[in-house]
C-alpha cells in the first residue's frame, strides 16, 4: 500500500472482492469475479459496471468474461492485474489513474480479441463518419449503434474516430486501435474492443466536464502517436474547387477564367483546389495524381505561370493527391523494387479501388522509408509552386486497410508547411481542415449537418462541409435551373458560411437570378469577415482539444436538457457554438426547399440576433423563428466579443450581452494574442483603454461597439 501511495500518488484499497484506485476526484473500482469496472468522479458515478463482466477475451464473436487472478506492481510502479477466463484465456492489465483519465493497457497471452464493457449510457456522441453509415435515421445520438467490424471504407466512412463522449454522464471512452474494432453503444452495453490484439492494446476512459475530457483526449492523442497539428490561416477563408465548378473539364484556360470571374464578382477567395485533369492524358498509366511533376502539355502548357497567376492574386494553390500508384505508372517500378507498397505473400499487392480505375499499388504508410520517398516525389509538384494538397484516397473498403493509412503521409507534409485538406484520418489531425465526405445536391441533405457535427464531437472540428452546391453529377454539367435548385444554392451557401471553411463551385451567375447571386455573395462575405475569429478558435482547439470551432450544444451546455435530442432529421435543430460568443443556427436539412423557419433553442444567458440586435433572455426556444434566405444564421451570446475583418483592420465587436466578460483572441499568425476584458456598467458611455495606457476610439456599427485591435495589445472596455 505504501509503495502505491509514494510511487503513484494514488490511494489504493484491496479487499477480497474489490480493487480501488483513486487520483484527484476520480475513483476506479474493480470487482474481481467476474472483473467489473466502475468509475466515479467527484463522488458521482460516471461509467457504471456491466453486470456480466467488464473485460472479455478470446474469439471476437464469442468472447468470455475474465476474472482477476492476481495482482502485482510492474517495474514502473503501476498496478498490474493478471486476469483469466474459465476456458484458460489470460492477460495482464497495467492500470494508470489520473485526475481525468484512466488507462488500461491489456496484454493477452496470445493473439485474440480484447473487449472492455461498461453498463449502458445515453445519449452518446462521436464515431466520426460512422455516425451516418448504415443507420435508419440521421441523428448525432449514437444510442443503438453496434458494429463488430468498425473500420474505414464502410459506406461513406473515411474520417474515423471511435471516441465516444457521454456529456450527461461526464465521461468518454475509446480503444486505441487503427485496425478492425468492435464498437457498441446500445441499451445493453457500452463496449469497445479490438478483434485481434497481437501484443497489447490501450483503453482510455476520460472523465469530467467536456472541456476537461477534450483536453485529456488531446494530450493522449499527442502522446500516443495521433497528433493534432497546427492549422494555417489561409485555409479558413473562402475557397474554390475545380471539380465543383468544372467537373473533369479543367485546363489552364477554364480554371483561370472561372476563378477570375469569382474575384471580379467580389468573392474574397483565399485558396483553390484543382483536384483532377491536370495529369498527362495521353496514356492511362499517367492518369493519376501520382504522375508527380508531370502536367498534360495541352491542358496545362505552362503550369508555373498558371500557378503564379493565382499567387499574384493572393490565393493558395492546391492539387489533388493520392497514395495510389497505377501499377505501370512512372514511379511504380521504383516503389516495387524498394518494397515501399503494401505487400501480400512477399510481393507488392495489386488492388483495385474505386479510383483510379486502373489496378494500383498502395503506399505502405507503416514504413518510414516509404513515407520519405513519397514526400520527395511530392516535391516535384511543389517546385511548380503548389502550396498544398487535397488528399483523396477512397474506394478501398474491401481491403481492410488500417484506419491510419494516410496519417503518416499527411503529417509529414504538414511538417513541411504544406496545406492539407484531410479526408482520411484515424484519431489524429494531421491536416488544416477536416473535409466532410462528398456531399452533393442529390443526397439527403440531413446527412451533411449530422456528419459535420459528428466529426466535431469526435475530435475533428475543423470542418469543411464540401463544395457549395456539390458537384451536380460528375460529367458535363447538365444543370437544369429550377426554383428548387436556386433555393438549394442559397441554403447550402449559408450553411457552409458558418463552418471553418467554405468552397465555391458552380458559378452563382449560371442560375440567372439576382437573389441567388446576392445571397451567395453575402454568405461568402460573412465567412470572410469571420475568418480571423474562426481561425482563433481553431488554434484554441489545437492548444486545448475542445472543439471551439464547432461545439455542439450537448458539449457546450451538457447540463441543459433543452440542448439534447435536436440534431436529427426530425427536429433539424442543427446548432453549434463557434468560440465563446457565436451560436450558429442555419436552416438546413432535406426540407430546405419549403422550410422558412426553425425552432431555435437558445441556451442559458442573453442572446442577440446578429442582424437585428434584438435581445433574448434564455434558456428559451424561439418557436418557428423566421430564417428566410439572406438572414444571417447567427446569435451572439456568451462573452459577446467577436473579432471580424473591416477592410485591412481587425476589429473587436462588443455586443450588449454581459458587461463583465473576457476573451482571448489569437491572431492569424497563430501566435500573437490580445485579451479583451469587459467592465461595463453603462452601455451608452463606453471607453476602450489599452494596456499601455492609450485610449482606442470606438463606435457603434451593426448592433455592436467596434474598435481596432493590434497584435500583442490587451484591452479593457469600461
Amino acid at each position: 500500500m505504501s509503495r502505491l501511495l509514494l510511487g503513484l500518488a494514488l490511494s489504493g484499497v484491496v479487499s477480497a472482492q474489490t480493487i480501488s484506485m483513486q487520483a484527484g476526484g476520480t475513483q476506479l473500482t474493480i470487482k474481481r469475479q467476474p472483473l467489473r469496472i466502475a468509475i466515479e468522479h467527484n463522488g458521482a458515478p460516471v461509467a457504471g459496471a456491466h453486470s456480466d463482466g467488464g473485460l472479455l477475451l478470446g474469439n471476437p464473436d464469442h468472447p468470455e468474461p475474465a476474472s482477476v487472478v492476481s495482482e502485482s506492481f510492474g517495474d514502473n510502479g503501476r498496478r498490474v492485474l493478471t486476469i483469466g477466463t474459465s476456458s484458460g484465456k489470460s492477460a495482464r492489465i497495467a492500470l494508470t489513474v489520473t485526475a481525468h483519465q484512466i488507462d488500461f493497457v491489456v496484454q493477452p497471452s496470445e493473439p485474440e480479441a480484447v473487449l472492455m464493457r461498461f453498463a449502458p449510457a445515453s445519449p452518446g456522441f462521436g464515431l466520426g463518419d460512422h455516425a451516418v453509415v448504415g443507420r435508419p435515421h440521421f441523428d448525432t445520438d449514437i444510442t443503438g449503434y453496434s458494429n463488430d467490424r468498425f473500420l474505414s471504407g464502410q459506406g461513406l466512412s473515411r474520417m474515423i474516430s471511435n471516441f465516444v463522449i457521454y456529456p450527461k454522464q461526464k465521461f468518454a471512452f475509446l480503444v486505441w486501435e487503427p485496425n478492425t474494432k468492435i464498437v457498441r453503444s446500445t441499451a445493453q452495453e457500452c463496449t469497445q474492443g479490438s478483434r485481434r490484439v497481437e501484443s497489447s492494446v490501450r483503453f482510455s476512459v476520460f472523465v469530467g466536464t467536456p472541456k476537461e475530457i477534450y483536453r485529456q483526449f488531446l494530450e493522449s492523442r499527442n502522446l500516443f502517436g495521433y497528433p493534432v497539428m497546427k492549422p494555417k490561416y489561409a485555409f479558413f477563408g473562402v475557397g474554390w474547387e475545380a471539380f465543383g465548378a468544372l467537373a473533369w473539364d479543367t485546363d489552364q484556360k477554364t480554371v483561370t477564367e472561372n476563378v477570375d470571374r469569382y474575384l471580379a464578382d467580389g468573392y474574397p477567395l483565399k485558396w483553390m483546389v484543382v483536384g483532377s485533369g491536370f495529369w498527362p492524358n495521353v496514356e492511362n498509366r499517367m492518369h493519376e495524381t501520382t504522375s508527380f511533376g508531370l502536367y498534360d502539355p495541352k491542358r496545362y502548357p505552362d503550369p508555373a505561370a498558371f500557378i503564379a497567376h493565382f499567387h499574384s492574386k493572393g490565393l493558395k494553390y492546391l492539387q489533388g493527391l493520392r497514395t495510389t500508384f497505377i501499377t505501370d505508372g512512372p514511379y511504380s517500378a521504383a516503389g516495387v523494387k524498394n518494397n515501399l507498397f503494401v505487400e501480400e505473400a512477399g510481393h507488392a499487392k495489386v488492388m483495385k479501388f474505386s479510383w483510379p480505375k486502373s489496378p494500383i499499388y498502395f503506399l505502405d504508410w507503416r514504413k518510414p522509408e516509404a513515407v520519405n520517398w513519397f514526400v520527395d516525389l511530392v516535391h516535384r509538384w511543389t517546385s511548380f509552386g503548389v502550396d498544398g494538397y487535397k488528399e483523396d484516397v477512397y474506394g478501398y473498403g474491401k481491403y481492410g486497410l488500417g484506419d491510419d493509412k494516410l496519417d503518416a503521409i499527411n503529417e509529414a507534409l504538414m511538417r513541411e508547411g504544406q496545406y492539407i485538406m484531410g479526408r482520411n484520418a484515424y484519431l489524429a489531425s494531421p491536416a488544416d481542415l477536416h473535409r466532410v465526405n462528398d456531399f452533393n445536391y442529390d443526397q439527403n441533405q440531413d446527412r451533411g449537418p449530422v456528419n459535420a457535427l459528428a466529426l466535431a464531437y469526435s475530435g475533428f472540428p475543423l470542418i469543411y462541409p464540401d463544395i457549395v452546391g456539390g458537384t451536380f453529377g460528375e460529367g458535363h454539367f447538365d444543370l437544369k435551373v429550377t426554383p428548387r435548385m436556386k433555393t438549394y444554392m442559397m441554403r447550402n451557401a449559408q450553411w457552409a458560411s458558418v463552418h471553418c471553411s467554405m468552397g465555391m463551385g458552380q458559378g452563382p451567375w449560371t442560375f440567372g437570378d439576382p437573389q441567388v447571386e446576392k445571397v451567395m455573395l453575402a454568405a461568402a462575405q460573412l465567412h470572410d469577415r469571420l475568418q480571423p475569429y474562426l481561425y482563433s478558435q481553431a488554434i484554441r482547439f489545437y492548444l486545448e482539444g475542445y472543439p471551439w470551432t464547432m461545439a455542439p450544444l450537448p458539449v457546450a451546455f451538457p447540463d441543459e436538457e433543452g440542448a439534447y435530442g435536436r440534431e436529427n432529421d426530425h427536429v433539424r435543430g442543427y446548432e453549434w457554438m463557434i468560440g465563446d460568443a457565436l451560436l450558429a443556427t442555419p436552416l438546413y436539412g432535406n426540407d430546405y426547399e419549403s422550410a422558412t423557419a426553425r425552432d431555435i433553442y437558445l441556451p442559458s444567458g442573453v442572446w442577440i440576433d446578429y442582424d437585428t440586435g434584438k435581445k433574448y433572455q434564455a434558456p428559451t426556444t424561439l418557436h418557428q423563428f423566421a430564417l428566410p434566405p439572406g438572414k444571417t444564421p447567427l446569435f451572439v451570446g456568451g462573452s459577446g466579443i467577436v473579432i471580424e475583418k473591416r477592410g485591412a483592420d481587425l476589429v473587436a465587436r462588443i455586443f450588449r450581452v454581459n458587461g463583465n466578460r473576457q476573451t482571448t483572441f489569437i491572431y492569424p499568425d497563430g501566435l500573437a494574442k490580445s485579451s479583451i476584458k469587459l467592465n461595463v456598467a453603462d452601455w451608452n458611455h463606453l471607453r476602450v483603454t489599452a494596456k499601455n495606457g492609450g485610449i482606442r476610439k470606438g463606435a457603434w456599427k451593426r448592433n455592436a461597439f467596434e474598435f481596432v485591435i493590434t497584435p500583442g495589445e490587451n484591452y479593457e472596455v469600461h
